[in-house]
């Protein structure tokens, strides 16, 4: 039972397994096939019997007409006279006619043989047989030869013949007087039903091979649609789980740079504290000091020393704080296209060192969010600044391209001194800090170096996903 069972499911797996046209091919395949069989036999038994009482009825009017003449005087007697019995013998017994029918039986009522070319059994009484019966009901009916039967038993019968009961009616009264039994040889009437049996057969299986392909193309049309969804909706998934990956990596990216980037934030503060506090304030503290000197001085040339000490301090103090505001605060940039961002960083960098710079790309016309101006603007200045410490200016370029809602900004050089390299220490925040301001926007920072083209740092930004950061 076990095995029946694992066998059962095996079988159920492998055919879950197919595809949905393949799965109705073998399902409707079956089923049309035993429909085909069941609706092939009752088409063939009911054609095959129809074929059988069409002989039978044609059989029945020519013997009726040959024989009914005849057998009038059995409306009055048991037996026929000789000249009848005579003419019946000379009817049917010539070549062709008794070929295929030898046997004639006349019945009367209760089974009595009153004529039969077998003169051994006229006046012989037999066992009415449903046919007979029927045909003294007025029914011509048609059956095949009971071999068991007595009367054919004294014959000796050994193969079956198709028996015709064709009731015998008197001429003046219509009254059934006797029925005729003939027996037809098998032999044409089996080949016209083998060839209506093949025909009702050919007919069944075409017309279900016809409605088997019909439904096939409907299936396998709606198969192939159903696969083309399943195959699209998997890649879809894919796709979207892909994406979804690329988005949580992305996040998490986003994330880290902003933590970074608020440490950052706060060791800038701390670095511009300690700036202020070991520069200016040292200054304006010198000054405070010096006020008191000038109250204290005894001539008026102690006291315009000790003043001109006091501005010297405070103008270190002003220089150095104005110093210090311009590498805080940016130009006004908010309202100005990209493309004049880049001109004017470049502009100043050209008019502080002196130095020329290529720009290629620069005519971008896409409005882009203040964030993604200041970061473009702090990875120019900081990259031309780099390509001037450390290659002198040569071959400063600067590259700019936006596609496919993707930003590309490059600032390349053609110097020898490798400076594109991680910055690593408290040393300064250079690389790392442009890194951690584009990864904040979910952008892309990479550097590289070249020994003959220089180095070169270049950030990416897909300004959807900058856009959801902001």
């Amino acid at each position: 039972m076990e095995v029946v069972a694992t066998t059962v499911r095996s079988w159920r797996k492998r055919f879950g397994d197919l595809s949905l046209s393949s799965q109705f091919v073998v399902a409707g395949g079956l089923i049309m096939m035993i429909a085909a069989f069941i609706a092939g036999y009752f088409v063939s038994a009911i054609v095959s019997q129809i074929s059988i009482e069409r002989t039978a009825v044609s059989t029945a009017l020519l013997i009726e007409s040959l024989v009914a003449p005849l057998v009038q005087n059995l409306v009055t007697d048991d037996a026929l006279n000789k000249d009848s019995a005579a003419s019946i013998d000379g009817t049917i017994g010539t070549a062709p006619f008794n070929r295929r029918f030898p046997y004639l039986d006349i019945w009367k009522k209760g089974g009595v043989v009153a004529y039969s070319t077998t003169t051994s059994l006229i006046g012989q009484k037999f066992e009415v047989s449903p046919g007979l019966a029927a045909a003294f009901a007025g029914d011509v009916s048609a059956r095949y030869t009971d071999l068991s039967a007595r009367e054919h038993m004294v014959r000796g019968f050994r193969e079956k013949f198709l028996e015709i009961y064709v009731p015998i009616r008197a001429g003046v009264t219509g009254q059934i007087i006797a029925v005729a039994e003939i027996h037809e040889v098998p032999n044409v009437l089996s080949r016209e039903l083998r060839d209506v049996r093949v025909a009702s057969w050919l007919a069944v299986a075409s017309a279900t091979s016809l409605i088997m392909l019909g439904l096939f193309a409907v299936v396998r049309r709606g198969s192939r649609t159903i696969e083309l969804q399943q195959s699209e909706l998997i890649k879809r998934i894919e796709d979207i789980e892909r994406i979804s990956n690329q988005n949580v990596l992305l996040r998490q990216r986003t994330l880290n740079a902003s933590v970074r980037l608020t440490e950052m934030t706060e060791l800038q503060m701390r670095r511009i504290g300690a700036e202020l506090h070991d520069g200016p304030a040292q200054l304006i503290g010198f000054a405070n000091v010096k006020i008191e000197n000038v109250r204290r001085a005894a001539t008026p040339e102690k006291r315009e020393k000790e003043l001109r000490s006091i501005e010297s301090a405070l103008a270190d103090s002003l220089d150095q704080i104005r110093m210090m505001s311009r590498g805080l605060i940016l130009p006004e940039i908010e309202y100005l296209p990209l493309s004049e961002v880049v001109k004017r960083v470049v502009h100043n960098h050209e008019l502080r060192t002196g130095t020329t710079v290529a720009v290629h790309g620069g005519n971008i016309s896409q409005d882009f969010s203040h964030a993604i101006k200041i970061c473009v603007y702090r990875f120019i200045q900081e990259g031309l600044n780099n390509a001037y410490r450390h290659a002198g200016g040569d071959g400063q370029t600067v590259f700019c391209d936006f596609t496919s809602m993707l930003l590309t900004v490059a600032v390349q050089d053609s110097g020898e001194e490798n400076w594109a390299q991680p910055v690593t220490g408290s040393s300064g925040l250079g690389l790392i800090g442009l890194r951690e301001r584009v990864e904040s926007l979910g952008g892309a920072f990479k550097v590289q170096r070249e020994l003959e083209r220089g180095a070169r740092i270049e950030m990416s930004v897909l300004i959807a996903v900058a856009d959801k950061n902001e």
